[in-house]
């Protein structure tokens, strides 16, 4: 065989493993059943058609993608798309840029362990695990996003009208959870129930799946801050086992932002101020 022929052959088979590969990504099972029979009449015919095919299929896959992952990103509430790329690393000195970047491979997520970011406000939690959590989505993980306070609001009120394990399923079926601001919003305090809602959310997930979370607060201030000291050394048990916890101690972004911009202000007086 000459050499031209079996390069020739060499990206015949290689184009023709995308095709399979394309076929069944796009669950096209007809099509992959009528592939051989579709080939044999192309070589009579003389007609180049995998290159051709593979291409087609190529777009339409690469079109499916991008709509599974849009998706994701509309099922998952991110109130916004976050990138790591845009988080400060040089500013935020509390915060192990290595580290961040290793968690964003979302190994982790695969091992169904979860993290926790503690640390003042304004330091940039949200802005990580948001960012995170976008990736999720892009990764085709099933995704939800909630502040602590809206979601036990939300099962509250599945109390009275006995749909609380329907709405628990909100929160517990995702792959990914991030529960943001836990320890922001004091409404958790208004009512006993609160404490064994968020261990109904966290005992269903633990071991399961990858539950995320950003808090404000120590550990030992949870149980002030649901109510119930009881429950809450279970629910704190099951979040720190198969957490990775990070300390965010670093400066404020917020007070940073709010100096620039008082700052731009001054210099803007002082120059319409020059006669």
């Amino acid at each position: 065989m000459k050499t031209n022929d079996l390069v020739a052959d060499t990206r015949a088979s290689a184009d023709l493993t995308m095709i399979r590969d394309h076929l069944k990504q796009l669950k096209l099972l007809k099509m992959d059943r009528q592939l051989d029979e579709v080939l044999s009449w192309a070589e009579k015919q003389n007609q180049p058609i995998l290159p051709v095919l593979n291409r087609l299929l190529e777009i339409e896959a690469s079109d499916l993608i991008t709509r599974r992952i849009e998706r994701r990103i509309k099922e998952s509430k991110l109130p916004e798309r976050k990138l790591l790329s845009d988080f400060d690393f040089d500013f935020q000195t509390g915060v192990d840029k290595k580290q961040i970047m290793g968690l964003a491979t979302l190994d982790f997520v695969r091992r169904k362990q979860g993290i926790i970011l503690a640390g003042n406000s304004g330091t940039g939690k949200s802005h990580i695990t948001k960012a995170l959590l976008f990736i999720g989505c892009q990764q085709a993980y099933r995704c939800r996003y909630t502040k602590a306070s809206d979601m036990l609001r939300h099962l509250m009120s599945g109390l009275p009208d006995d749909t609380l394990d329907q709405k628990l399923k909100t929160y517990i079926q995702p792959d990914i959870l991030l529960i943001d601001e836990v320890g922001f919003d004091r409404i958790e305090q208004q009512a006993a129930q609160n404490a064994s809602l968020f261990f109904k959310v966290i005992d269903a997930r633990y071991g399961k799946s990858s539950t995320w979370m950003t808090t404000n607060i120590g550990f030992e201030a949870f149980g002030d801050y649901l109510g119930d000291p009881v429950v809450t050394t279970s629910i704190v048990d099951r979040m720190i086992h198969h957490a990775i916890i990070i300390s965010v101690n670093g400066p404020s972004y917020r007070i940073h932002e709010s100096k620039k911009l008082n700052h731009s202000n001054d210099n803007e007086k002082s120059n319409s101020d020059d006669p």
